[in-house]
């Protein structure tokens, strides 16, 4: 595969929403949420100082960043979750990532922190999403910066594919060792 910067960016290719949605995509879905834990944590738990500072692509976040950032996202998709089935269609409130990646939370702290908080997050929200109706997934939200309802069940979809993006993007930062020339 050529690397460009696209390809560096999206190593999996960008998000498509799903035409089709059933319960085995919903299944499955989940079952990478379920899982992303264990991964990301055994691509990331022995890594030193020096590679936790790699990049997955020029002038991209290092594996640090990426681990603190899937905490924060999948905070903020969790708690999206709830209101969605907590309330009438919620505006929920985006939040600038790029600028939160910079914060001292995400640069300096152990990434053992997120860890934590992605297992504890993960198992808490895989339960709630276990347990959900077929009505419960026609929930949704709206995100003004898409300035649509997006529905609980087309969201998985979405998260699924963000733990699939940014493993991808630690294995990648891993086996350029961080260095694009």
């Amino acid at each position: 595969m050529e690397t460009t910067i696209e390809n560096l960016k999206y190593p999996i290719g960008k998000f498509n929403w799903p035409k089709e949605i059933n319960a085995d995509l919903i299944t499955e879905c989940i079952s990478v949420i379920e899982k992303f834990p264990s991964h990301i944590k055994s691509e990331t738990e022995n890594l030193t100082n020096e590679e936790l500072a790699y990049i997955y692509r020029p002038e991209g976040w290092n594996i640090r960043q990426v681990v603190h950032h899937c905490a924060d996202s999948h905070s903020n998709a969790f708690t999206r979750f709830k209101l969605a089935l907590t309330e009438d269609k919620p505006t929920i409130k985006p939040y600038l990532e790029n600028l939160w990646a910079l914060l001292p939370d995400v640069t300096n702290a152990p990434i053992e922190w997120s860890l934590e908080i992605i297992d504890g997050l993960h198992k808490r929200w895989v339960l709630l999403m276990r347990n959900m109706n077929d009505e419960d997934w026609k929930n949704c939200f709206i995100h003004p910066e898409h300035s649509r309802e997006l529905k609980l069940e087309s969201v998985v979809a979405l998260y699924a594919w963000h733990c699939r993006h940014h493993l991808a993007h630690v294995k990648q930062a891993l086996k350029f060792k961080g260095k694009f020339d």
